[in-house]
């Protein structure tokens, strides 16, 4: 559930010596591995589906298990908080080990409270929430908000065990949330009233009976689409994903005066549902909330599987949280998936990638989305750039975990074809991509595709400014309509390390950082690279003799051609206005006024563009 705040601590607290001693008596034995295998999380459930300790699903009637019967203080502990208790658990977490960061996105946690009552703690045990971080003593008892990232870090090599029970709240429940106390407003003379140990029963406790839907309500299910579209960063994907959700939520509504809950109608809901996820995956994959996690996964979560009961539920609960994979885990092969060498085009912005792209594309045997692939990176929570605090769209390698790529590559593979839009089958395939803001991830691309080639498309420094120039006033080219604390016009192109510097200042200045740090980062990335993955192809060598400068890149990166190219290419889907000579100088004055500064990458990017091999590994 979202707070208003990060961290909630409730009016009472609890002996945790003697929530310690029952919790010892019931032995080793009673724990279970975490359900999903996170290193040195454990559980032992108190309150489960049927009362059933080897369960961990969140759908059915919640009852105690054998465990929570032995503990009587426990039991008293649940009754005084005053709450509908759903699965409740001893979650133990070993020494030197965390919860990594996640939110908590799905239906279960829509209206769900988590209460933590530390049993066994150390003073260094870590729970960061959002940008909050506190230590909860033992004993006290804490609600947090679950819609914000989070995570808990126990550095010390003792144990932590802590009391966590899910609940949606209840009268007395609520009556302690009033009277709690935020970390971040203290207030004068508060504190936590002791509850004595006391041995108490199940009939002083309430228990969860109902918890999911066999068909949601639209009523409901407006409710959560609004509340996720409420919560979404200003994309301009976002009006065409609430066109979608209104018609879907209409023609649910629709559905459900015909059939409401009866299993006649739930072909139709499930064809319904199918469809909207389908528009959802194509249309809406690249808006981002504001807690990280991304649109189209919190309505999977949150509504799509559980508005209709014709499926079962997954056994387990926790994989239904958005992780985000720490840095530094080990990388996914490279062959496993049958990538085999792909190619990368990387350039500056409005350097002609768009046409080289769609012409190499046209090769035999070479896999494409069709398109550039912003959704497909930063569709990842990860790989988004408001997990990096809007830094800029750079990646480097420790970015590439073993989820990350795994996750990367699958997205990739979903929506690859070849020139006559046909899927790739079992064999290894060849991938051609191009993507401006990838100029700034070479390192990345190293670490997620081992096998990657990189083409560098050269082009006239003058030019590639005029067309970013005009990129920039056509606004068809507008990355971040509202980037935080920019004061220029809505951000346009990549966005590169150091944006921040440029507010106020001229459009010719902006566009010049652009080039000039795009094109520097990314000689340095690729002079680090051994020379057979990098190839160059120059922009006035294609427009001069397509077919000369196809078939000799083709060579070089191992690509076949078997296809005549007229003397001139046809225009790119993104050219603003016909390529002609000189056509620069329409900006004439606002680029020269900037060459002398770019002077010396110019140079660099010349010299870098006069190495041309004629074939890469």
């Amino acid at each position: 559930m979202r707070l208003p705040v990060p961290f909630i601590q409730l009016p009472v607290s609890f002996d945790a010596a003697a929530l310690a001693a029952e919790i010892r008596a019931l032995g080793d034995g009673a724990w279970r591995p975490h359900p999903e295998g996170f290193a040195g999380n454990s559980a032992l459930a108190l309150i489960a589906v049927n009362g059933n300790p080897e369960s961990n699903s969140i759908a059915g009637p919640m009852r105690a298990t054998p465990h929570l019967r032995r503990c009587p203080y426990l039991m008293h502990a649940l009754a005084t908080i005053g709450a509908v208790w759903g699965r409740s658990r001893l979650m133990r977490l070993s020494g030197q080990a965390e919860v990594t960061a996640h939110v908590d996105t799905n239906y279960y946690w829509r209206e769900r409270m988590r209460v933590h009552v530390p049993i066994v703690t150390q003073p260094s045990v870590r729970f960061i929430c959002g940008d909050a971080e506190l230590n909860m003593a033992p004993g006290e008892c804490w609600i947090f908000d679950t819609w914000r990232r989070h995570r808990v870090i126990n550095a010390a090599d003792d144990e932590r065990i802590h009391l966590v029970a899910d609940t949606v709240g209840g009268a007395r429940f609520w009556q302690h949330v009033d009277r709690g106390c935020a970390p971040n407003a203290p207030i004068a003379g508060w504190q936590a009233q002791p509850v004595p140990e006391h041995a108490g029963g199940l009939d002083a406790i309430d228990f969860e009976s109902v918890n999911v839907p066999i068909v949601m309500t639209p009523w409901e299910i407006r409710e959560h689409i609004n509340f996720l579209l409420g919560d979404a960063v200003a994309h301009p994907q976002v009006p065409g994903a609430q066109r979608l959700c209104s018609l879907f939520i209409r023609d649910w509504q629709s559905l459900w005066s015909r059939y409401g809950e009866a299993s006649a109608g739930w072909p139709e809901y499930r064809a319904r549902l199918d469809a909207f996820a389908s528009d959802l995956h194509d249309y809406a994959d690249r808006i981002v909330l504001r807690n990280e996690a991304v649109l189209v996964n919190s309505l999977e979560l949150m509504v799509l599987r559980v508005a209709l009961a014709d499926r079962p539920m997954p056994a387990r609960g926790d994989e239904y949280r958005q992780k985000l994979a720490p840095r530094g885990s080990p990388v996914h092969d490279a062959d496993a998936d049958g990538f085999e060498r792909p190619v990368f085009i990387v350039s500056p912005p409005r350097s002609g990638s768009t046409l080289l792209f769609e012409t190499l594309a046209k090769a035999p045997n070479v896999y494409t989305i069709g398109s550039e692939s912003h959704a497909i990176f930063e569709g990842l929570p990860q790989l988004n750039i408001a997990a990096h605090g809007y830094a800029s769209n750079q990646l480097e390698a420790a970015t590439a975990t073993a989820q990350v790529v795994a996750d990367l590559r699958e997205r990739f593979r979903r929506r690859l074809i070849d020139r006559d839009g046909k899927a790739p089958g079992a064999s290894p395939v060849r991938l051609l991509e191009k993507t401006p803001k990838n100029a700034l991830r070479v390192p990345f691309l190293m670490r997620a595709f081992p096998q990657a080639r990189f083409v560098y498309l050269y082009r006239d420094a003058r030019e590639t400014l005029a067309s970013m120039l005009e990129a920039w006033n056509s606004g068809r080219f507008i990355t971040y309509p509202e980037l935080p604390d920019w004061s220029g016009p809505a951000w346009s192109l990549l966005l590169i390390p150091g944006w921040a510097e440029l507010a106020g200042k001229p459009l010719r200045e902006i566009v010049a950082a652009q080039w000039e740090t795009t094109t520097r980062i990314l000689i340095d990335d690729l002079e680090s690279l051994p020379a057979d993955r990098v190839c160059i192809a120059r922009y006035d060598a294609l427009l001069a003799d397509p077919q000369a400068e196809i078939t000799r890149l083709c060579a070089a990166v191992g690509f076949a051609w078997d296809r005549p190219l007229d003397a001139t290419l046809p225009i790119s889907q993104h050219t603003l206005s016909a390529p002609e000579p000189h056509k620069w100088r329409r900006h004439a004055q606002d680029i020269e006024a900037v060459l002398a500064r770019l002077a010396p990458t110019i140079a660099r990017a010349e010299r870098f563009a006069a190495r041309r091999p004629d074939r890469v590994g």
